[in-house]
């Protein structure tokens, strides 16, 4: 049995006692009781003692879900390549499904770019100064990941004002500049360091290089002539992106953010992020590069779609693989929200690990990587982010309710 002090409040109008469900706690599932009250959890199989009680029988109680990094916000404010919808709208929309799908705190992959259009520093500005003028309409914590594309010396003053916000972002350290720009011959999950003096280029009028750019010429909403002409300016700025890359991660450290580094493929890049303080391995391309960063203690991140499909769309390591290797510790939404429940389905199916060892991928573990201690189990002290899933053996799971901070986000009634 486990309560607050006596000292604290043990009767007050928004108390809650759910009762009746299988409760996932630290230790395994248990059928135990859980109090809220005043947006946290007050006590574990304790009395109701005025709290309402919300019988939750063949239900699943579990912290609810928290996404290191996602990116599908962007099919609401681009439906189609070239189609731009209102901010505000696509936001909400954004919201209201990730309420649905459970998870109470997410990190919007919000991409940095030197491109124009949907991901360039003109969007993130909108979206930064959207999400703050709504919050109070918000249903779930939206928090950003400023994944910064380490070409785009234009974003640093919008980095700067982030940092300064009441929700301190992450900072993501991205180069698909170089990527765009590596020889054809030469896989990306092979790629040598990108800042290596001998990094393999590609030339400007290479056909697979010109598909590329038509592909990114249609989102940017630009002729692809002049998309080309565009990243071959910017990739004159390579000398010094280097030190653009210290003075982002000087800012990231002063504000306390975490720091992660995408597609890694060389233990070479872990060592350069991590030396800067990026302690964070989000979606390593190889196993190599895994076990590197594993070694160094860094927390590893795989996409949940990867888990949920059974592989990678991209041919990088197969996230059940990962975790049953001991190399995987968070599992990201990346571009689908309903993956992250959806793969731990999967996994625990698959009899990859127990169910116990499974939900803190997708909850306890990115909290932490996070540094967000305040939630992710259901313990007492913990902030109230639950999840009521509605899981018949064998069947698919699906969220009925939603809660953040003891407050209803997302409830929703079977026909049945």
């Amino acid at each position: 049995m486990n309560a607050l002090p006596p000292t604290a409040p043990t009767r007050t109008e928004d108390a809650l006692l759910i009762e009746g469900a299988e409760v996932l706690m630290p230790g395994g599932l248990a059928r135990v009781s859980v109090r809220l009250e005043g947006g946290m959890i007050t006590g574990i199989d304790v009395a109701a003692d005025g709290a309402r009680r919300v019988s939750a029988p063949g239900m699943l109680l579990a912290p609810a879900l928290v996404d290191i990094h996602g990116d599908a916000f962007e099919r609401q404010l681009m439906p189609r390549p070239g189609v731009l919808l209102p901010v505000e709208a696509a936001l909400l929309e954004t919201d209201r499904q990730l309420a649905a799908n459970g998870i109470a705190t997410a990190y919007h992959a919000l991409t940095l770019s030197w491109e124009p259009g949907l991901r360039s520093v003109q969007m993130g500005w909108d979206v930064l100064g959207t999400l703050s003028r709504i919050a109070p309409r918000l249903t779930v914590e939206n928090r950003l990941q400023l994944r910064w594309e380490s070409f785009c010396f234009e974003a640093v003053p919008l980095i700067e004002a982030a940092l300064a916000g009441l929700l301190t972002p992450s900072v993501a350290f991205n180069d698909h500049t170089s990527m765009i720009l590596l020889d054809p011959s030469v896989a990306l999950q092979d790629r040598p360091f990108e800042h290596a003096p001998d990094f393999p280029v590609t030339s400007f009028d290479n056909p697979v290089f010109l598909a590329k750019m038509e592909l990114r010429a249609k989102r940017s909403q630009m002729e692809t002539a002049a998309c080309v002409d565009l990243i071959r300016e910017i990739w004159s700025r390579r000398p010094h992106v280097p030190p653009m890359i210290a003075e982002v991660a000087a800012l990231g450290r002063k504000a306390g953010a975490a720091m992660l580094s995408h597609d890694d493929t060389r233990a070479e890049t872990r060592d350069f992020y991590r030396a800067l303080g990026a302690r964070i391995s989000e979606f390593p391309m190889n196993l190599a590069t895994a076990r590197a960063a594993r070694a160094a203690g860094d927390s590893i991140v795989f996409g949940a779609p990867n888990a949920a499909r059974g592989g990678s769309h991209l041919g990088s390591p197969g996230a059940a693989a990962m975790i049953a290797e001991g190399l995987c510790d968070i599992l990201a939404s990346d571009y689908y929200y309903p993956a992250m429940l959806s793969a731990v389905a999967r996994l625990t199916a698959d009899k990859v690990a127990p169910l116990e060892r499974l939900w803190p991928l997708i909850a306890a573990n990115p909290a932490r990587a996070l540094g967000l201690m305040d939630r992710g189990e259901i313990a007492v002290g913990q902030r109230a982010d639950l999840v009521l899933v509605d899981w018949p053996e064998g069947q698919a799971p699906a969220v009925r309710q939603t809660l953040v901070a003891g407050r209803m986000a997302y409830g929703a009634v079977a026909a049945g």
